[in-house]
């Protein structure tokens, strides 16, 4: 979806128009996800799925459309994750009364990596520069092509995705999380990179 087409669909959203609310939501669907399962610490997921945030998240971006001031891709995304860090900070308080750690830290997806001498490029990129892929290059109108694309991979692609470029855990801790062992879980992050980045560019 172009940018110019996103941003038609939030004005004929903010109009009234319920098709393209629905079809702009179920965009985002995949991106919210993603971001949720990332804010989820593995207490908490003991307790509640991601799925459930999810839910509430675009329950809640429907029932607040009025409320939406924005014009921009950029601005809906920013607006959804408010709401999805929100609920993130609820869920927590009803679970445990108070978060074991600031849950409300935002995990966006172009915040993954590092900011390049281009201030409008994020990248996600490796802490080491000897290996490869030495780093997916991302801006902000990718953000949801990349959930879309993390989306397709297999389920242990996906957790190492989140756990290392998202939660930017070592390999150590992305290991434990894993029962797999640190090395075995630094080949399957570069396996799943590298998959990622054909689903990238077969669009």
């Amino acid at each position: 979806m172009t940018q110019s087409r996103f941003e038609e669909l939030i004005h004929q959203a903010r109009s009234g128009d319920r098709s393209a609310e629905n079809e702009l939501l179920q965009k985002c669907r995949a991106y919210i996800s993603l971001i949720a399962r990332a804010q989820i610490e593995g207490w908490m997921r003991t307790k509640f799925d991601a799925s459930d945030l999810v839910q509430q998240t675009l329950l809640e971006a429907h029932q607040g459309i009025d409320n939406f001031k924005g014009e921009t891709e950029a601005e809906w995304l920013g607006w959804l994750r408010g709401i999805l860090n929100h609920n993130t900070l609820d869920f927590a308080r009803k679970y445990q009364g108070a978060a074991k750690r600031n849950v409300s830290r935002e995990f966006s997806i172009d915040q993954a990596g590092g900011v390049s001498g281009n201030s409008d490029q994020r990248q996600w990129e490796l802490k080491d520069q000897t290996e490869t892929p030495s780093r997916i290059l991302l801006n902000r109108e990718q953000e949801i092509l990349m959930a879309e694309a993390v989306a397709q991979l297999p389920a242990d692609y996906q957790e190492v995705i989140m756990l290392r470029n998202l939660q930017r855990l070592s390999f150590k801790e992305v290991a434990e999380r894993m029962n797999r062992s640190p090395g075995a879980a630094q080949m399957l992050w570069l396996r799943s990179l590298n998959r990622l980045q054909e689903l990238l560019e077969s669009v």
